[in-house]
């Protein structure tokens, strides 16, 4: 459980603090005051990850130079410091040379957000970032891979876009670390659907209440087993495009309901509660693998949902999970009740109600 969390320059907070004294905190306020990025904060302080932002620098407050999130989370401390092109991780004030070092000893994380439609409405980069955000917290192995792979692409796609003229033999050095880095994607993200098949299943019969059958399947961004060889065989189209043509950058997640696409033919309804069974189905897996629940990052999700969904989600919500959840208005609250701890954010600090 997460029992602290400080922040020092981050986003729009000069300096706060907060406790969580139960398994559910609310945290209240009109829009615009902190409330994401205070989640955002717990997120980055166990994923070293946002789910708003690529790019670190976008955390420290304007103005400073270092944002530094810390917090104790199961009788540890946890400390991650940021500037704009170093980042420094400590647990119990010992420094962790590697991420994976530091990773290995946080908590797992689910974040849901009225975004979460994107997966559904989206191009297909809001359900890779599905499958990376997962796979990360499940397979040692894939968050290497993975930015391995987006350094060695960002690296050939410079390649050929440099001089008129393509320099192929450097272009093909670069295809043979992404092929590397592709197998290990490729094979992670088709085990993670396999895995997420069906409790996918199952929570999507329970929120929508209805048995129709629904599919997430993996849409390879390449065809060949080795990357490389296909990259060579496209050689034509690159000089056309100056791109690299196909990898796991291109993978996309096929998702069916009732055997047509649910991103072309579901109803707004019926999409809402697909996102709402991928993420319930995360969350699932998650616990699996850890052998406890994740921490549940909820913003904004109960306002926006109709009294019969609100309830179907807040039951099938992992038992015994943390669950911090943002709201600007109570009435969902007041029909649901519960026993919440709430916090007021307002004008770059919180209170305590």
């Amino acid at each position: 459980m997460l029992e602290q969390l400080q922040l020092r320059d981050f986003r729009c907070f000069a300096e706060v603090g907060l406790e969580f004294a139960g398994p559910m905190t609310l945290l209240t306020g009109r829009n615009g005051q902190g409330k994401t990025s205070l989640l955002e904060a717990a997120c980055v302080l166990l994923r070293l990850q946002s789910p708003r932002t690529t790019t670190r620098k976008d955390w420290i407050r304007l103005g400073t130079s270092t944002a530094v999130v810390e917090g104790a989370m199961g009788g540890q401390r946890l400390r991650c410091a940021v500037a704009a092109s170093a980042r420094r991780l400590a647990v119990d004030e010992v420094v962790c040379q590697r991420p994976g070092d530091y990773l290995s000893r946080s908590g797992l994380v689910v974040w849901m957000d009225h975004g979460d439609m994107r997966m559904l409405r989206g191009g297909a980069e809001h359900r890779r970032r599905l499958l990376d955000f997962t796979a990360s917290q499940i397979y040692p192995d894939y968050l290497a891979a993975l930015r391995g792979y987006e350094r060695a692409l960002r690296g050939r796609n410079q390649v050929l876009k440099r001089d008129a003229r393509i320099d192929w033999a450097q272009a093909d050095a670069f295809a043979r670390v992404l092929a590397e880095r592709a197998r290990v994607l490729r094979q992670r993200r088709t085990q993670l659907l396999e895995r997420m098949a069906e409790p996918m299943f199952a929570f999507h019969e329970r929120v929508s209440q209805t048995s129709a059958p629904i599919a997430a399947a993996y849409r390879a961004g390449f065809e060949e087993e080795n990357l490389a060889d296909e990259l060579a065989q496209r050689r034509e189209e690159e000089q056309r495009q100056r791109v690299t043509v196909c990898g796991p950058h291109r993978d996309d997640v096929g998702i069916e309901l009732d055997g047509k696409d649910a991103t072309r033919f579901a109803s707004e309804g019926q999409q809402r509660t697909l996102a709402l069974a991928l993420r319930l189905a995360q969350a699932r897996l998650l616990e699996e693998e850890r052998g406890r629940p994740p921490l549940l990052l909820l913003d904004d999700v109960f306002g926006e949902l109709d009294r019969e969904r609100r309830r179907a989600l807040l039951e099938c919500l992992p038992a015994g999970a943390q669950k911090i959840v943002t709201t600007t208005h109570l009435d969902w609250l007041e029909q649901e009740g519960g026993d919440w701890v709430r916090w007021e954010v307002a004008e770059g600090g919180v209170r305590r109600v």
